[in-house]
């Protein structure tokens, strides 16, 4: 009878385990290392810097942390940016997880034919570009020659239409909207392949005392599948603070109209770069970064610590 890997493992001499581990870790931790550790500690370094006109960088602790979060100048658009990104998480998360969870329930139905070809169409936006998404949408939704108007008077609500995109009271909703059609397909394959894991006892169980397919669902199967559902809200979570390229691929780095759909993606890219007349201040762009580091981290953390901790409880 073989051994169990356990044992084999435990049995092996420890230079020769440390050998292994460097031999097949070794190459992904250097390379995480060199595109990810390194930039981030580097990042973080350069937010404590300023320079002057000359390019002379001088050591100035916190101090543009500081000015980051007091002075006007800087401050204001900051918190606009925070402000815009909580709405464009918060709308991910009232439409685009709950749409997701309720497509994979419709799609583990039993007896529903066709299941493989609406996975492929919902899932097919997420395959596309971003920039492509962008221009499609934004010839759609435009006024003047977008498809938007007249399908809307087609069937009778053409009084609804406006242009989402240039009002500063609809485009950010606007785009977070986008982008939940175009990444709804995640959660969905995500909850599709959790509910596929329950045990068809359980259900079959549910069925022979009169339980209908959505009591089914919403008392079996859904608190089953929370542990996926709070990774997906993580995944969510990290993925809109992180967000850049559907608002700069639509309205550009200035995040128009009037910044009102300007997020922190953006606001990071003008200090760093500059656009227009503004010049780049790497090292003022380099204390948003960390301010966005940090904000994914706490993020993340209460994730952890509380809501997978509940989760585990509530599973055993």
């Amino acid at each position: 009878m073989a051994e169990p890997i356990s044992q084999v493992v435990a049995s092996m001499p420890r230079a020769r385990f440390v050998a292994l581990m460097a031999l097949f870790l070794g190459p992904a931790v250097a390379v995480y290392t060199l595109f990810s550790i390194y930039p981030l500690i580097a990042t973080m370094g350069l937010s404590t810097y300023t320079t002057d006109n000359a390019g002379v960088y001088s050591f100035v602790g916190l101090s543009n942390f500081v000015t980051l979060f007091t002075d006007s100048l800087w401050s204001q658009p900051f918190w606009n940016a925070a402000k815009n990104n909580l709405i464009f998480f918060i709308v991910h998360m009232l439409a685009q997880n709950p749409i997701g969870i309720a497509l994979a329930g419709l799609l583990s139905l039993p007896g529903l034919k066709l299941k493989g070809l609406y996975r492929t169409i919902i899932f097919l936006p997420t395959m596309l570009s971003v920039v492509i998404v962008g221009l499609a949408w934004n010839l759609i939704l435009s006024p003047l020659w977008g498809v938007a108007e007249g399908a809307l008077k087609a069937v009778g609500l053409g009084s609804l239409f406006a242009p989402w995109l240039g009002l500063p009271s609809t485009a950010l909703v606007t785009l977070a909207l986008i982008s939940v059609w175009q990444f709804v397909g995640i959660p969905l394959m995500l909850i599709y392949a959790a509910l596929l894991n329950i045990p068809d006892e359980l259900v079959d169980a549910a069925r022979v005392d009169g339980l209908g397919h959505l009591r089914i669902f919403l008392h079996i199967k859904l608190p089953l599948v929370l542990p996926t559902i709070g990774l997906i809200s993580v995944l969510t979570f990290v993925g809109n603070f992180n967000a850049f390229d559907l608002i700069y691929s639509v309205k550009g780095a200035l995040a128009g109209p009037n910044f009102a759909s300007d997020i922190l993606g953006t606001f990071f890219y003008r200090t760093f770069f500059g656009n227009q007349l503004q010049l780049g201040n790497p090292t003022m762009g380099a204390a948003v970064a960390t301010v966005m580091f940090f904000i994914i981290l706490v993020g993340v953390c209460l994730y952890l610590f509380i809501v997978q901790r509940r989760l585990r409880r509530y599973s055993f």
